[in-house]
């Protein structure tokens, strides 16, 4: 069980600036429903001043605290000032956030700074310029499931089958007749064909969702089979540290034990550079 601070649970009982601003001057995104969590952002800027913050977000109590906070903290704030603030601060302002929630205030600190991308100098957003987006081809008719959707999705949480690829978007599920491209998708992002590399630098929050995923997905329900467990403690950049207990099914009759099977998972998705470090 978490401990959360008195205001990490006031602000998520009482989100503060909930809403949207259609008028914005910045909308900024982070995050995606696909892996669990997603924020957005708006922003109203006169005079370089933040007069106005909203947002709406998709994910878990500590989301919504982290989100609520943010906007109390950067409304009557310079544009200057408020470009400064990082994802600690939003920690701090909350009183601290259990480890395995931090990922919650680097989303809002990632929808901020997404918001300041799309933040002209003259205090406008050119809206014809955002909606100049790559068009997406639509896959899988029978769920409305786009081709970029799909890749995201494999993307972030280092799917490698169509089942998997079914079971996390509903792609495939319906007739079946778009497996076969859906498959085209895996085979090309694999071998690199795709813009959107293997081994391309993602933000914190999607490399901390895509751990938590396959920890979830993969990991999780063959520790469960033999009343084994893991819990995720904290992740530094390619370091990863968890709690565990009990074995795993996948150990039995061979000399594995369950820290390297919980590593030999994560690097076949994540890469060979991973190491996982088990925390007493």
């Amino acid at each position: 069980m978490w401990d959360y601070s008195e205001k990490v649970i006031d602000h998520y009982r009482h989100p503060r600036n909930v809403g949207v601003i259609e008028d914005a001057d910045a909308v900024g995104t982070a995050g995606s429903i696909v892996c669990g969590d997603q924020l957005k952002i708006y922003l109203k800027i006169k005079d370089g001043i933040v007069t106005d913050a909203k947002f709406q977000t998709f994910g878990c109590g500590s989301a919504v605290a982290s989100s609520s906070m943010l906007t109390e903290m950067i409304i009557g704030k310079p544009v200057e000032e408020v470009k400064k603030i990082t994802n600690k601060d939003i920690v701090d302002q909350l009183g601290g956030l259990p480890p395995e929630k931090m990922h919650c205030s680097v989303m809002g600190y990632e929808a901020l700074e997404d918001a300041f991308k799309n933040y002209k100098s003259e205090g406008y957003v050119d809206l014809d310029d955002l909606k100049k987006e790559p068009k997406e081809k639509m896959i899988c008719t029978c769920f409305q499931v786009t081709d970029k959707v799909i890749l995201d999705a494999i993307k972030t949480n280092g799917l490698k089958t169509v089942e998997e690829v079914t079971n996390y978007t509903k792609a495939g599920g319906g007739c079946g007749r778009c497996k076969g491209e859906i498959q085209k998708i895996l085979d090309d992002y694999y071998s690199g064909k795709t813009e959107d590399k293997k081994d391309e630098k993602m933000t914190p929050t999607q490399w901390v969702l895509k751990v938590n995923n396959i920890i979830e997905h993969q990991i999780s329900p063959e520790l469960v089979k033999d009343g084994g467990d893991i819990e995720l403690v904290d992740i530094k950049d390619k370091d990863i540290y968890v709690k565990l207990k009990g074995m795993c099914s996948g150990c039995k009759n061979s000399t594995m034990t369950l820290k390297v099977f919980v590593e030999n998972t994560l690097k076949n998705a994540l890469g060979d550079d991973i190491n996982v470090i088990e925390v007493k």
